[in-house]
């Protein structure tokens, strides 16, 4: 059986402020060396 593909669907960047810390990018290069196809990035505040 293949394993189902995994997307954080919550995720913060720097531009939410006192919830995140990561960059974008940072954050986007990270998920393509999990070898993640997505994430959802969720600021709040902007």
């Amino acid at each position: 059986m293949k394993q189902p593909e995994f997307a954080h669907l919550h995720v913060h960047s720097e531009y939410s402020f006192l919830d995140g810390a990561a960059s974008a990018s940072g954050l986007a290069e990270r998920a393509a060396k999990l070898g993640m196809k997505t994430l959802a990035l969720t600021d709040h505040g902007v």
